[in-house]
């Protein structure tokens, strides 16, 4: 689990043998679930055993090993307790820390009201930027737009974005250009799923359903028309018994190039 250092430097290894370019150390899940096997937000009070648990990781793998926290645990959150804990992790290696900008309450709220309830403090991060020049920071907490992302990135090292892009993922289509300058158009959302197919058809056959797979794919064409037929189609159909790419086919049938719909 995530209190046990052996473990961790354990599970550190695998991550690395699968090929996986960072660990990252979870501190800011608050669900009951979580709580019981001692990780996630409540390890925030113990910033010792953490480092210990990171020490652990840094010294079995040659990958980055990272820290996503939360601001502060219950009534645990100020600045000097949040500014210790990645003092101390920064000692024991880590070099990069995700800041949800929020605080975390264990008893009370549920993991969804932990997200949306605690009020978004970016100042918090900012200051840890400041404070810890050296490091990476990268701010994480309802950024929903590229242009609030680019907003924080005048602040700090980097921004997560979450579920907003898991819901609406097209909202990355313009990153590359936008921030690293690259020109190269992005494939057009259908062109996506076209390109998709034969992944799918390649993982049908292995055994994986095909519901696995297209509920990540839901909010592709969020905004577009027939977005909600094209969402209904895959949600009434995807979790049959041998259903197969014909679903995709038939739902992107709903998306008319021009932006026209069958609806």
């Amino acid at each position: 689990g995530g209190s046990e250092p052996d473990a961790l430097a354990q599970a550190a290894r695998l991550g690395e043998q699968a090929g996986f370019d960072e660990i990252n150390l979870n501190l800011g899940c608050p669900s009951d679930r979580v709580q019981a096997g001692r990780f996630g937000a409540c390890l925030m009070r113990e910033p010792g055993l953490v480092a210990e648990g990171i020490a652990a990781m840094v010294a079995a793998v040659d990958i980055p090993v990272t820290v996503k926290t939360r601001i502060g645990v219950d009534h645990n959150d100020s600045y000097e307790e949040l500014s210790a804990l990645v003092d101390k992790l920064a000692i024991a290696g880590c070099r990069t820390f995700i800041i949800h900008a929020r605080k975390a309450w264990l008893k009370g709220l549920s993991p969804k009201e932990n997200r949306e309830i605690p009020p978004l403090r970016y100042e918090i991060a900012h200051r840890l930027k400041q404070d810890f020049p050296n490091l990476e920071l990268i701010v994480n907490g309802g950024i929903t737009n590229l242009d609030a992302a680019a907003a924080q990135l005048e602040r700090v090292d980097g921004v997560m974005i979450g579920r907003e892009a898991y819901h609406n993922p097209w909202l990355l289509a313009d990153v590359d250009r936008r921030f690293h300058g690259d020109e190269t158009p992005p494939p057009e959302r259908r062109q996506i799923i076209q390109r998709l197919l034969p992944f799918i058809e390649s993982e049908l056959a292995s055994g994986v359903p095909l519901q696995r797979i297209s509920r990540h794919i839901l909010g592709l064409f969020q905004g577009q028309p027939g977005a909600r037929r094209w969402r209904r189609h895959l949600s009434e159909n995807s979790h049959k018994k041998n259903a197969d790419t014909t679903v995709i086919v038939e739902a992107l049938c709903y998306i008319r190039p021009g932006g026209t719909t069958t609806d």
